[in-house]
C-alpha cells in the first residue's frame, strides 16, 4: 500500500473504492451521488446518481470476474434508471460486460465514461418515487452523521 492510503481506505472493500471514484467524476459532471441505495426491495444498486435535469443513472461496481458473474439482479436495475453503466477497473476484462450497457473506468479516486449508456426514460411517476427514496435516503444519512442517534434504526 503505498504511504498515501488513509487509514479509511484501508477499511473499503474494492467496490467501494470503484464507487468513491465514480461519484467523484459523476459530480464534476454536475450529479449528485447515493451509494447502496435500495430502489425497492430484494435490490441495492452500488450508486444511483441524480443529474441536473432529473436524469437518474444506475452504476453497479465490479472489482472482479467473479464478482460480475456472481451478479444475477443487475437486471431488475434496468426498471430503475434511465441509463445503466458498469464501473470496473483498469484490469477488469470488460468484454465481458453486455455491450448494451453503459461502461465507466474508475480508480479509487476518478472515473471516465468509455460508453453511454443507452437512454430508457423512466415513467414520471416511478421518477417521483425514486427522487424521493434518492432525496430521504441521502438526508437520513447527512442527519446521522451530525446526530447518530436520530435515526434510531430508521432508513429511507
Amino acid at each position: 500500500m503505498d504511504s498515501q492510503t488513509t487509514d479509511f481506505e484501508q477499511t473499503l472493500q474494492p467496490g467501494q473504492l470503484l464507487a468513491r471514484g465514480v461519484c467523484r467524476h459523476l459530480r464534476s459532471l454536475d450529479f449528485v451521488c447515493v451509494e447502496e441505495l435500495v430502489p425497492t426491495r430484494g435490490l441495492r444498486v452500488d450508486v444511483m446518481a441524480l443529474g441536473p435535469k432529473g436524469e437518474i443513472w444506475v452504476v453497479e461496481c465490479k472489482s472482479s470476474r467473479a464478482d460480475f458473474q456472481s451478479d444475477h439482479k443487475w437486471q431488475g436495475y434496468l426498471d430503475w434508471c434511465d441509463r445503466f453503466f458498469w464501473a470496473v477497473d483498469g484490469d477488469f476484462p470488460t468484454e465481458l460486460l453486455p455491450d448494451e450497457t453503459g461502461l465507466i473506468l474508475a480508480d479509487a479516486y476518478d472515473a471516465e465514461i468509455v460508453r453511454m449508456g443507452p437512454e430508457a426514460k423512466l415513467a414520471a411517476a416511478r421518477r417521483k418515487v425514486m427522487v424521493q427514496k434518492f432525496a430521504r435516503t441521502a438526508a437520513i444519512r447527512l442527519q446521522a452523521l451530525r446526530d447518530p442517534t436520530s435515526g434510531l434504526g430508521r432508513s429511507g
